[in-house]
């Protein structure tokens, strides 16, 4: 059956919205195919041949030659076959070309729910490709629909849908339907239907890309954020370091009168943040990363395991509500810190050994001055 304009308005359509033209004909003859099995011919074997050059549509009804007909929809005689023509044998197929009946009205529907299909998934493609560069990247959006399980926000212009899964919210926050929201796009995951954006609340990433966005130091490599620690809703720990010596990183993070990290803790909804100066000697980087608490020594015990000693009555500071600063101070350090009182024995053994140090390191100095003398 030849319908040459019908394939001359398809290759308009495709090269006009960007479908694949292949793919979109492989569709279209899958959909015809089982449009009219469910209409006609539940039990058939129909194919649908649409061949774009020579502007034809060919539907194609097989059956396979047997002794005994089990299934007549799919099934010949090989006596019924013969007649046909007398070279058929068992497990022949033979293939029979039609235009079925009412067949303008069966393309027409579907084609049109095969076109609408098809620019859905274009357009979904399009969109998934743009965000394809979004990862790991902050963005406004819209909360849109509240279900039993996720939270669903508007991104971007396109307002195409990123998913907010339980983990990723932040156990302090409440969402409503209208809120407007700054979310970091954790995964875009572009695999057809099951294509999906997700984005978080309560990843480390959210705190860094918004102080990229306070701090034009930050952005412009001046000021690097090294490790950022986070409970989300409760604390962070941000270890961030100056590439010029010019230029105070923690003082570019505060900003004028605590104007910067104001604004990223604003956004955090109260969240607490310890913006703390980064140490390449480990020791030391744990001395800042136990901050507000004040510490005494800190000593290494292993491999990346270190005690810290602080004054009896900062021990509670050090430690943190259910052990929060020092859990965090060792995930922004990557080591394992156990935290001791100033008067308990473990540490005035360690205090009275680096006491020692101290004095055996005065007598050697002294000692190398008399000899110059």
């Amino acid at each position: 059956m030849e319908n040459k304009e019908f394939f001359a308005a398809l290759t308009d359509l495709v090269r006009e919205k960007g479908i694949s033209e292949d793919a979109f004909i492989e569709t279209l003859a899958n959909a015809l195919a089982s449009a009219y099995k469910k209409q006609y011919d539940g039990g058939a074997e129909i194919a649908v041949v649409l061949d774009a050059e020579k502007g034809t549509i060919e539907f194609r009804a097989t059956r396979y030659v047997v002794e005994e007909v089990v299934d007549k929809d799919k099934e010949i005689s090989l006596e019924d076959a013969q007649e046909l023509d007398p070279n058929h044998q068992v497990g022949d197929a033979i293939v029979r070309v039609f235009v079925p009946k009412d067949f303008g009205r069966i393309a027409a529907q579907t084609a049109k729910q095969v076109i609408l299909q098809k620019l859905h998934e274009a357009e979904r493609d399009n969109t998934m490709s743009e965000f394809s560069d979004k990862e790991g990247e902050l963005m406004e959006g819209v909360i849109r629909k509240i279900d039993e399980r996720n939270v669903y926000v508007e991104l971007g212009d396109k307002k195409i849908e990123g998913v907010l899964p339980p983990q990723d919210r932040v156990p302090t926050e409440k969402y409503a339907i209208g809120d407007k929201i700054k979310v970091f796009v954790k995964r875009v995951k572009n695999s057809g239907r099951a294509s999906q954006i997700v984005v978080s609340r309560s990843a480390p990433g959210l705190v860094k890309k918004l102080f990229e966005e306070q701090v034009p130091e930050i952005s412009q490599g001046i000021v690097e954020i090294k490790e950022v620690a986070r409970e989300a809703g409760h604390r962070t720990k941000m270890a961030i370091f100056s590439n010029d010596a010019r230029v105070d990183a923690v003082g570019a993070c505060v900003g004028n009168r605590g104007a910067r990290v104001n604004a990223v803790v604003e956004e955090l909804g109260g969240e607490k943040i310890d913006i703390i100066l980064w140490n390449e000697d480990p020791l030391a980087f744990i001395y800042k990363a136990l901050s507000p608490a004040t510490v005494l020594s800190v000593t290494s015990r292993g491999e990346r395991s270190a005690t810290a000693i602080v004054p009896d009555d900062k021990l509670s500071l050090a430690i943190g509500r259910d052990g929060q600063n020092a859990r965090l101070a060792a995930r922004l350090t990557g080591w394992k810190i156990d935290v001791k009182n100033a008067s308990s024995p473990e540490a005035q053994e360690i205090l009275a050994q680096l006491e020692n140090e101290q004095v055996e390191d005065a007598e050697f100095n002294n000692a190398e001055e008399m000899v110059e003398e």
